[in-house]
């Protein structure tokens, strides 16, 4: 059986509502392989936010976007993705096509330091309000780490409190469809 790339469908879904000059998040840069593919696709007129409370995360995410065109289309800060709604300039709420979640914790930094369901649902709270109509949020869990089964449960838990007339919600599993297996949740803005 052909594995799943849960950041791969991620990447895809959001490949066909983003375009240049459109406004996007990374809410959680990591190692910036996400930051890189939106900047690519908003890129040369468009704006990426990226959003780390580790500065080496921004340091490895900038040092991965150096190879890339769409440099100055990114715009970098050291704060939680819980402030995202203070820190994206107001003129632009209403206007992000997407925002990317890659929870847990960075690869190949302290595991110790991980996402918290506390600030990761103010920071969805708040993405649903900068969220342009028939914009996306993607939010890559993973149940599988110390304290990701909690974060995982209570995005679901979460996910479930949204108007459905609003916000349509999908879930999509790993081939391994077991508890500890990422879940990619997929949350569309109705318009």
């Amino acid at each position: 059986m052909k594995r799943i790339s849960l950041v791969n469908t991620a990447h895809d879904l959001i490949a066909t509502i983003l375009g240049p000059g459109d406004s996007a998040v990374d809410a959680t840069v990591g190692n910036g392989h996400d930051t890189v593919f939106l900047a690519e696709q908003i890129s040369p007129s468009g704006r990426v936010f990226g959003f780390d409370i580790q500065q080496a995360a921004l340091e490895s995410t900038l040092a991965t976007c150096r190879q890339s065109p769409s440099l100055a289309c990114l715009t970098l800060i050291h704060a939680s993705h819980a402030d995202m709604a203070e820190k994206i300039p107001a003129h632009l709420h209403g206007k992000i096509r997407a925002i990317m979640f890659n929870l847990g914790y960075l690869p190949g930094g302290d595991k110790t330091v991980i996402t918290a369901a506390d600030s990761t649902l103010t920071a969805l709270t708040a993405a649903v309000r900068i969220l342009a109509d028939d914009g996306l949020i993607t939010v890559l869990a993973y149940p599988g780490h110390a304290g990701g089964d909690s974060e995982t449960a209570q995005v679901e838990t979460w996910c479930k409190q949204l108007n459905a007339e609003r916000f349509k919600v999908s879930i999509i599993f790993s081939n391994e469809h077991k508890d500890s297996a990422p879940k990619l949740f997929v949350i569309r803005k109705q318009g």
